[in-house]
């Protein structure tokens, strides 16, 4: 049985694989061995750490088919961005120009430099093998994460957010980027990516214009792609759509894909999920529920089959054993 379990550091060289192979757009993992270390012991001190509020932590799992060894996804939390430095957005606003006179009144979509999101915990990271897209694994490796924030309140913001990929083509050209970010960077949208990526920030407010841009000066492909995902990332985004997150008119500011977001104690999975007592009983015959325990460094989450029942969850023997639970241990799960 598969499961979702906090990254270790024996977990390097899966993580770089999928590094290498998730394409452009993959930011917040570049593929640097010596970075992708980095961000494994900070993970490694964050389940460790005592913590009352949001700060510098950062929680990255990966999913795990335990009877091949094999690491087939990963995903991460941030329980606070923009706390060291800030943390950009394009907030799409709007600008009217109108005259009597002349009978013209004009609407024009307007870009905003934006740090409005700072402080606000993020979902990122998230990376499933083309070979582990099938059974529900999406939903597995996505929405895990909603269990153990529940189960751990105090770690994480009152506002959840996710900035989803942008449009590319398969050459990883962004016309987002080729329509503005370009004009000021005068790099090449992979290299701004990857260097973004290496936490090298400073530059952006640098760079970039500080003054409103006006969406009809860009090029009508870069248009046209403001606020919309890659084809490969749609799914994720109907997930969180399906956990109550919106877009609220802030885009990235190299590919123009969309940022959504949602009060944390009003995402479905969060708000609906219930702690149950552990009991040992008839695998399958009920509707599928992610399962979580409730420990920290231990967590583990999976997705299994339950009879709706308000006390207990009876869980397989696999599934308990998956979890490291035992008759009587807590629970939490929510339905799919």
């Amino acid at each position: 049985m598969l499961y979702i379990r906090p990254i270790r550091s024996d977990d390097l060289d899966a993580l770089l694989h999928m590094a290498q192979t998730a394409g452009a757009g993959f930011t917040s993992l570049p593929p640097v061995r010596e970075f992708l270390a980095k961000k494994i012991e900070l993970s490694e001190r964050s389940f460790a750490a005592h913590v009352t509020e949001p700060g510098h932590q950062r929680y990255l799992f990966v999913l795990e088919d335990p009877a091949r060894g094999v690491v087939g996804g990963c995903c991460a939390v941030e329980a606070a961005c923009g706390l060291d430095e800030p943390f950009y957005n394009y907030h799409v606003g709007l600008t009217v120009h109108a005259s009597r006179e002349l009978g013209v009144y004009n609407r024009t979509p307007t870009l905003y430099l934006s740090n409005d999101y700072t402080g606000a915990s993020v979902l990122c990271s998230l990376y499933l093998r083309p070979d582990f897209r099938s059974g529900g694994n999406g939903h597995l490796l996505s929405k895990s994460r909603f269990l153990f924030i529940a189960a751990h309140r105090a770690r994480f913001a009152d506002k959840l957010i996710a900035e989803m990929r942008g449009v590319s083509d398969e050459h990883g050209r962004s016309p987002f980027w080729e329509g503005l970010g370009r004009h000021f960077f005068t790099i090449d949208y992979d290299r701004a990516e990857h260097v973004v990526g290496m936490g090298n920030k400073a530059f952006i407010a640098e760079l970039m214009p500080a003054h409103p841009i006006y969406t009809v000066l860009l090029p009508p492909e870069a248009r046209a792609v403001m606020g919309k995902v890659h084809p490969q990332t749609a799914p994720a985004l109907r997930l969180l759509e399906q956990e109550g997150f919106r877009y609220q008119n802030y885009i990235d500011i190299f590919d123009g894909g969309p940022t959504v977001e949602a009060p944390t104690a009003e995402v479905r999975s969060i708000k609906r999920s219930r702690v149950l007592e552990t009991r040992i009983g008839k695998a399958g015959g009920g509707a599928p529920h992610l399962v979580a325990n409730e420990r920290l460094g231990d967590f583990r989450c999976v997705l299994a089959e339950l009879v709706p029942d308000p006390a207990t969850a009876a869980l397989s023997e696999e599934a308990a054993a998956a979890l490291g639970v035992k008759p009587g241990d807590p629970v939490r799960v929510v339905d799919l």
